[in-house]
């Protein structure tokens, strides 16, 4: 069969290498890719915004099943597009993928269907807003509306952070019109756990537990970017809790969803603070996480392309997946600057190193081939990917790794499953 990926970050390396594996497929395509993916299917430059192309290319080349990475293609009507052609396509149509674009429709789908999730309002107005947060508690989380590639969030730890948090999304419009609108919410406390699941929009099939770092700079500090790593297994999430945010999160969302008339189809994402009185939601993500699927899908034994077409074919089976027993970790390497601004076109050197090293793989994100070089092209420039017997284990390959690539201004987390090595060393 022939797949076609749509993306070009390392979610979509991710998803390109563990497709390749299976036996089922002789070709693969992605568009656009990089530099990374370009070893293991044929890129093709179209930019994943770009629905009609994509469903003129997949219904030309006779694509069996496409897959979609990015947020973007999903909140812009892709899957309607493809399935209106009768196109395969993994995952959900576009009044789904408002539980992404848009985080008020997610908030009020919470609240009506009582799921648990931080207390907040809405605003339209940024004088207002401004008002509200002179009374409130502090310190307080400012959100944009509408997609912000995982930049919109920010955590003001004064009065005067939370107001200018307020101008750069609804005066400055540094996300566009996704700050149009803003949720002003309480700052949960507790431990921040990411949770996927495989859905036909009736069964749901779990998989394993991870945890993202967001912050840009060591120790959580920093402004939040689209993820500077991430490990799995976490320590947070035993088979109980796992079970408790099915039925408190995950059912009731995509029973919602049915209720309202939506049929949810794919991967459903809940970013969840685990807090003394149990999960809350944070966000949902309606399609895989970047970096987590990094991390998961190195340890997933099953053939993914079987998933996701029984997924397509609303046969998901209720079941357990298999699951490698080690834990996997990933570093993301980073542009300077970023999340901010920061240059391209820096030559990456040191890969042939870390090439065929054991149980480690490297996924590209903003990676460009020129001629024999690999150049930086994206803020998130490659994530360093180990497995091991446990956290620190794959940790330590991991660093190793990432010790051995080099490119101007390159920056990384040096915590990265730090949390989980020190409960390890407590339990013991």
């Amino acid at each position: 069969m022939k797949v076609l990926v749509v993306g070009s970050g390392g979610r979509e390396h991710a998803l390109v290498w563990k497709i390749a594996r299976s036996s089922r497929v002789e070709k693969i395509y992605c568009a656009p890719g990089n530099a990374g993916i370009a070893g293991l299917a044929e890129c093709i430059d179209i930019r994943p915004d770009d629905i009609e192309k994509l469903t003129d290319f997949a219904f030309a080349n006779r694509i069996d099943l496409t897959v979609i990475g990015p947020e973007v293609s999903l909140a812009k009507g892709i899957v309607d597009l493809f399935e209106s052609k009768g196109l395969k396509i993994f995952g959900p149509v576009q009044k789904a993928a408002l539980l992404e674009a848009s985080k008020v429709f997610s908030k009020e789908m919470m609240i009506k269907y009582n799921i648990p999730t931080a207390k907040s309002e809405i605003f339209t107005n940024s004088n207002d807003a401004r008002n509200f947060v002179r009374i409130a508690d502090i310190p307080i989380v400012i959100k944009a509306d509408g997609l912000a590639a995982g930049k919109g969030v920010m955590v003001a730890a004064t009065i005067e952070e939370a107001e200018k948090a307020i101008g750069i999304i609804m005066e400055d419009k540094h996300f566009g019109e996704s700050g149009n609108r803003i949720i002003i919410e309480e700052c949960l406390k507790g431990e921040e756990v990411s949770f996927m699941v495989f859905t036909d929009g009736e069964n749901i099939v779990p998989m394993v537990g991870s945890q993202d770092h967001k912050r840009a700079y060591d120790d959580d500090k920093g402004d939040n970017t689209g993820g500077m790593g991430a490990y799995s297994p976490t320590p947070v999430i035993n088979k109980n809790l796992s079970e408790r945010i099915i039925d408190e999160v995950i059912r009731p969302i995509i029973s919602g969803m049915a209720a309202e008339g939506i049929r949810y189809k794919g991967v459903l994402y809940a970013g969840l603070m685990i807090t003394d009185q149990g999960p809350k939601v944070l966000e949902f993500n309606v399609r895989y996480g970047d970096p987590e699927t990094q991390v998961i899908l190195p340890r997933l034994k099953e053939d993914l392309v079987d998933i996701m077409e029984d997924v397509v074919n609303g046969r998901l089976a209720v079941r357990e997946l298999n699951w490698d027993d080690r834990a996997c970790i990933c570093v993301t390497c980073a542009s300077g600057g970023y999340p901010g601004k920061y240059e391209k076109g820096k030559l990456i050197s040191g890969l042939e190193k870390i090439r065929d090293l054991k149980d480690v793989i490297v996924f590209h994100a903003g990676t460009i081939q020129q001629g024999a070089r690999i150049m930086t092209n994206g803020g998130r420039v490659l994530g360093i990917t180990a497995l091991g017997k446990n956290i620190a284990q794959a940790a330590k390959r991991a660093y190793q790794a990432v010790k051995e690539v080099c490119f101007e201004e390159m920056h990384y987390r040096k915590d990265i499953g730090l949390r989980a090595i020190e409960k390890s060393i407590i339990k013991e």
